[in-house]
C-alpha cells in the first residue's frame, strides 16, 4: 500500500510556501500568528 505522504519539494513550497500564504487573507493570518509567536520559520520556504 502506498503511504499518504509522498515528499516533493516543489509541491510543498507551492502549497505551504511564503508566497502562497501571502496570497490569501487566511494565509496572511497564519504568517501574522507565527510572527507574533516568535517562530524562527514562518513558512516551509524559509531557511
Amino acid at each position: 500500500m502506498k503511504r499518504t505522504y509522498q515528499p516533493n519539494k516543489r509541491r510543498r513550497a507551492k502549497k505551504h510556501g511564503f508566497l502562497s500564504r501571502s496570497k490569501t487573507s487566511d494565509g496572511k493570518n497564519v504568517i501574522r500568528r507565527r510572527r507574533q509567536k516568535g517562530r524562527h520559520k514562518l513558512t516551509v520556504s524559509d531557511k
